[in-house]
């Protein structure tokens, strides 16, 4: 008996020491568990914020002459990041590898091997390497900054999708990325490398408000204040700003990176306006693809039209080139040369050089929704070909190849630019296209017509227009290019479909129809707000313009407040003689053209109105 007692106490004390172990492991478990989520929050936050001091010291070691001890600074802070980057690397693949691997994509893993091989000069040192040239480059800062860079971005794009992750506003995100990058850009201009005999904040500020909202007007002249370098920053500025921070950062995150939550997708898939949140990323890298294929085939037109006389150096000619392609598809009318498209040696000089500008500032102005469709129909056209030659009879060819927006903005923006070119033509005829060719006068007339709906760029001298020229030249720059495109203005589909709304009202017609399509109610009401918003803030910003610069021909203000809010860049010449106020005015107007006044409005109101789901008695209001 009492051995059996024995025998049962023991048992009971094993399994009450079995429970207190497998509690205490549970527990360690949970807290192991939970440091190890804190901890990697916690570097995955001091990765991000490393990232952002990363990118500015290395601007700075760029941008500005150093000291032994600034650069010491510099250095030490790039190592601390270099240091950084690597536990976080390391850690997540330690520690989270399933995770890592699932959601890396192959450039984020050719990235992190790059940072792992930073450390190899650091531990190991042959006295007799295999490779020199290969051993001096890993030691080198040619290959340690580059790296840095690198990873510092995907950092950085990967936080910016975690946020939009978090329900964030889009109108917001938008707006703030715009704020962020004119910031910037207005810092990074005043850099000592950026200029020759240096530039004011004010002007620093108007000039990457111009370029990153790719309007094109300037305070000053930026072939002869910016160097080499600072144009690069301007370059930079432009083509971020035409396709749109956000379409960079999703870029980055989802191609480099991988991850990124539902709903972040489907906001960035309502940025760039494709249909299917499958094609998210095929769509993102033909927009960046085309971008750069086209920049890339206009800078070749450009390098063999260009005229010797203009640019001499090769150099030159190839900066020339690039500048002015990116500047014509991004409709940002800035140039690098003195006196830009207006300058005597290419006015008179070889007209070809205009047909590709005009060409490229064509492209750039038609939208990327519609060259999305472009790209389905050709696609949609290949596969019903290697379908027929398949002998395949179950492939339906669809009704509508161009879905009626792409219709729509191609059938008014060529209705748009045959009337303005013929009505330049007739206006200016002996006036400022006196003594040119009939060749001359037409190519003039096409690009000087097309320039002011969203390029800004000119030819001839805008201050020697005639007053009905000028008239149409606002009429154009209010009306701008197509929606989602590098262009300014209230965009073509606005403007057809209020005109569309018009002729309905006209005809008694209950439903507003084109190309054998009803247009919804809600693009109706859209453009209408859009159309009334940009009257009501044109209005504004004109008034409060002339009351700032009662020295000033009221003319010229009411053409420079419509470039700037309809983002043109065209102007008569008044530009350098505004004052600090009339610059912060027009940098807001620039801003506001860019984003989108109706948009900012939505984003702030566009909840409250939501909750207000109440139906009143419907009741009608005298309009004659």
């Amino acid at each position: 008996m009492i051995d059996n007692i024995d025998i049962s106490a023991i048992i009971k004390a094993v399994k009450r020491v079995r429970t207190q172990i497998t509690v205490g492991y549970n527990r360690f478990l949970r807290h192991f568990t939970t440091t190890l989520k804190i901890s990697g929050a916690t570097l995955g936050v001091l990765s991000f914020i490393t990232s952002i001091l990363c990118v500015v010291a290395l601007t700075i070691y760029i941008g500005f002459d150093h000291s032994i001890d600034e650069t010491r600074l510099i250095t030490r802070l790039l190592r601390t990041s270099q240091i950084v980057f690597i536990l976080n690397v390391s850690f997540n693949l330690v520690f989270n590898f399933k995770e890592t691997s699932r959601n890396t994509k192959t450039i984020k893993w050719i990235a992190d091997i790059l940072i792992f091989i930073t450390v190899i000069p650091i531990i190991y040192h042959p006295q007799y390497p295999w490779l020199p040239w290969l051993e001096h480059l890993i030691e080198s800062k040619r290959f340690l900054y580059p790296v840095l860079g690198l990873y510092s971005i995907l950092s950085i794009s990967n936080g910016i999708l975690r946020v939009l992750g978090k329900r964030t506003n889009p109108s917001m995100i938008l707006s703030c990325s715009f704020i962020f990058l004119i910031l910037s850009g207005s810092f990074l201009l005043m850099m000592p490398r950026c200029t020759y005999e240096g530039i004011s904040y004010i002007d620093s500020l108007f000039v990457s408000t111009s370029a990153v909202c790719i309007t094109g007007l300037s305070p000053i002249d930026i072939s002869s204040t910016f160097t080499p370098f600072g144009i690069l920053i301007v370059g930079i500025l432009a083509q971020v700003g035409g396709l749109g921070l956000m379409t960079f950062t999703s870029f980055f995150a989802l191609f480099f990176s991988g991850s990124s939550s539902i709903y972040s997708q489907l906001m960035v898939k309502d940025m760039i306006y494709t249909k299917t949140i499958n094609s998210l990323l095929p769509t993102l890298l033909y927009i960046l693809g085309f971008t750069m294929t086209i920049e890339a085939i206009g800078a070749i037109a450009f390098f063999f039209t260009i005229d010797s006389q203009l640019v001499e150096s090769l150099n030159d000619k190839i900066i020339f080139s690039l500048f002015h392609a990116m500047s014509s598809f991004c409709n940002l009318g800035f140039s690098n040369v003195d006196g830009g498209f207006s300058n005597p040696v290419l006015l008179h000089g070889n007209q070809s050089v205009y047909i590709v500008a005009s060409v490229l500032v064509f492209a750039g102005g038609i939208g990327f929704p519609i060259l999305v469709n472009f790209r389905d129909v050709f696609f949609r056209k290949c596969r019903r070909i290697w379908a027929t030659l398949l002998r395949k009879d179950d492939v339906l060819e669809s009704v509508h190849a161009l879905d009626m927006n792409t219709k729509i903005a191609l059938f008014t923006t060529i209705i748009i630019l045959i009337i303005s070119v013929g009505l330049f033509m007739l206006f200016e005829y002996n006036n400022t296209l006196a003594g040119m060719t009939l060749y001359q006068k037409t190519v003039q007339s096409v690009f000087n017509a097309l320039a002011p709906r969203s390029s800004g760029f000119s030819s001839v001298n805008p201050g020697s227009f005639l007053n009905i020229t000028v008239i149409m030249l606002i009429f154009l720059m209010w009306i701008g290019g197509a929606s989602q495109s590098t262009a300014g203005g209230i965009k073509v589909n606005t403007f057809a479909t209020m005109l569309l709304n018009l002729r309905a009202i006209i005809t008694g017609s209950n439903r507003v129809v084109a190309f054998k399509r009803t247009v919804s109610s809600g693009s109706i009401r859209h453009a209408n707000a859009v159309v009334g918003i940009s009257i009501l803030s044109y209005f504004i910003f004109s008034m409060t313009l002339v009351a700032l610069e009662p020295t000033l021909s009221v003319k010229d203000l009411l053409f420079e407040s419509a470039s700037a809010l309809f983002t043109v860049g065209s102007s008569l010449g008044i530009t350098p003689m505004l004052s600090i106020s009339s610059k912060i005015l027009l940098c807001v107007a620039m801003f506001l053209g860019r984003v989108g006044l109706l948009s900012l409005l939505v984003g702030f109101f566009g909840e409250t109105g939501q909750k207000r789901n109440v139906i009143y008695p419907t009741d009608d209001i005298i309009i004659n």
